[in-house]
């Protein structure tokens, strides 16, 4: 409770009877929350369905100062996030002051977004007659957020809905509520709403997403998880024919061609993979290496990861945390026992670390096919799932046997390869010699069973807006 910084503390975090929150490194309560029941949701949704009205017709500046406020309050504020950030999800704290700082370039990017949602003027069928193109607030929205950003995935969904006029109303993982409340705090302060932005941590995940997806008065509904429980989102969702952006599951995989630059690659694989203890929903998952180059791309990316430290992430050296809940680590050790299990090799780790009960050595296996569990599973830990392949026919046809399609990488130094793979990934997004994506001024999403729209970008506003056509006549001929 100490831990935390006084603002949030002062916001109510502390609440006897409350849901508490641990920390994933220790297995200590670091405080409690209140938990909100499905059944206080509508009493918030109708308060934020009267205070849009007012947010919307505010102008585009206004709304665009607030946000900007909102940025410049998470920068003063950069350390006392990322704090909070590391104690509720684990992660090491140079990766969540990174991540803080991709959280905020979203309220900065929306907030320059908020003045250009341009209509449009189409010419005209017919003489006296104008045919205008209105952009408008789509209305109430409600998002559910994932444990693994807790920072990033609130800005990244709120400050599109935000800028445009819209009511965004969260209910963040119950295992990282401190961040977004934290968040929510800035932005009152920034001259949000209060009614407009609201953040509702609860246990009820299940009555929580039911409620979001059928109250006639919500709609849209924005959700980042699993695929699972995106399709049943979606079902649900349909009963009011309820605008969605899903960002769902992935299996990303990660080529090495021949002609690839060794050391680049080797260091963008460690990046795609181990980052956040591999608890990403664009990490690596596959990592297929030209026959080649295998044997010296393993030898060096195991020692790299074998150096890895594994520790607390409120240690300033620490690179590797905690997995968020004993429950994935058992999924972490089951999938590694399986693929050792159908044949695969340990090139290292391949065990709890002794650092505490939720942490998972960084480990690398080779000769993994796929047809492993393995290798058609999301891993979400630190572990990095060898395929070695023979030809560029080959990598691409492992690469897309999968129902995800949401994030890919490869490493060529060959300009024809790269345009000839880009178009032959069937994913969302595509990295070419990097091995991080995200930024806010590109459209981050993916294609199949991994999700539907867009966020960041341009394209992100678009998610929160409907077109309304108007023809006007009675005008001079």
């Amino acid at each position: 409770m100490s831990q935390l910084p006084t603002f949030l503390v002062a916001h109510g975090l502390d609440e006897e009877g409350g849901m508490p929150v641990t920390n994933p490194a220790t297995g200590e309560v670091i405080a409690k929350v209140r938990n909100y029941a499905a059944s206080e949701v509508d009493a918030v949704v109708q308060k934020a369905e009267a205070a849009r009205h007012g947010w919307a017709a505010q102008t585009a500046k206004v709304r665009s100062s607030a946000l900007r406020h909102w940025f410049d309050l998470m920068v003063k504020y950069r350390e006392e996030l990322a704090l909070i950030c590391t104690l509720e999800s684990g992660k090491p704290l140079y990766e969540a002051r990174g991540e803080l700082d991709y959280a905020a370039s979203f309220a900065e990017w929306f907030s320059e977004e908020a003045k250009r949602a341009y209509g449009e003027t189409i010419p005209s069928f017919a003489t006296g007659k104008e045919i205008l193109v209105r952009k408008e607030p789509v209305g109430t929205c409600a998002a559910i957020t994932p444990w693994n950003f807790p920072l990033t995935m609130i800005t990244r969904k709120a400050a599109p809905a935000l800028a445009v006029g819209c009511a965004m109303i969260m209910k963040p993982s119950e295992a990282t509520p401190f961040s977004a409340l934290a968040l929510e705090h800035l932005a009152r302060e920034a001259g949000i709403p209060e009614d407009v932005f609201r953040i509702l941590p609860s246990e009820d995940a299940r009555g929580m997403g039911e409620i979001f997806c059928t109250h006639p008065t919500i709609r849209k509904i924005s959700f980042t998880g699993s695929t699972a429980i995106g399709k049943l989102l979606l079902t649900q969702a349909g009963s009011t024919v309820k605008r969605a952006s899903m960002e769902l599951g992935g299996n990303a995989p990660f080529i090495v061609f021949d002609d690839a630059d060794m050391e680049a690659a080797v260091e963008g694989a460690m990046i795609a993979k181990f980052r956040n203890a591999g608890q990403a929903c664009i990490g690596l998952n596959r990592l297929l290496v030209h026959k080649d180059l295998h044997d010296e791309f393993v030898e060096q990316y195991t020692a790299r990861a074998s150096a890895l430290k594994v520790g607390n992430g409120l240690d300033e050296e620490s690179q590797i945390g905690p997995l968020i809940t004993d429950k994935a680590l058992q999924k972490v050790e089951a999938l590694v026992d399986g693929a050792l299990a159908q044949g695969a090799t340990l090139a290292c780790g391949g065990s709890r670390h002794n650092a505490g009960a939720q942490f998972y050595a960084p480990t690398v296996l080779t000769g993994v096919t796929q047809d492993m569990d393995i290798a058609r599973s999301e891993i979400f830990g630190p572990v990095a799932s060898v395929m070695r392949f023979d030809d560029e026919e080959e990598a691409i046809a492992i690469a897309n046997d999968t129902n995800y399609g949401l994030a890919s990488y490869f490493y060529t130094r060959d300009l024809a390869r790269a345009a000839r793979v880009i178009g032959a990934l069937e994913y969302g997004m595509v990295a070419v010699n990097e091995g991080l994506l995200g930024t806010e001024v590109a459209p981050f999403g993916g294609i199949k069973e991994s999700g539907l729209g867009r966020e960041g970008s341009r394209h992100g506003m678009d998610e929160y807006l409907e077109m309304k056509y108007a023809l006007v006549g009675g005008l001079p001929g």
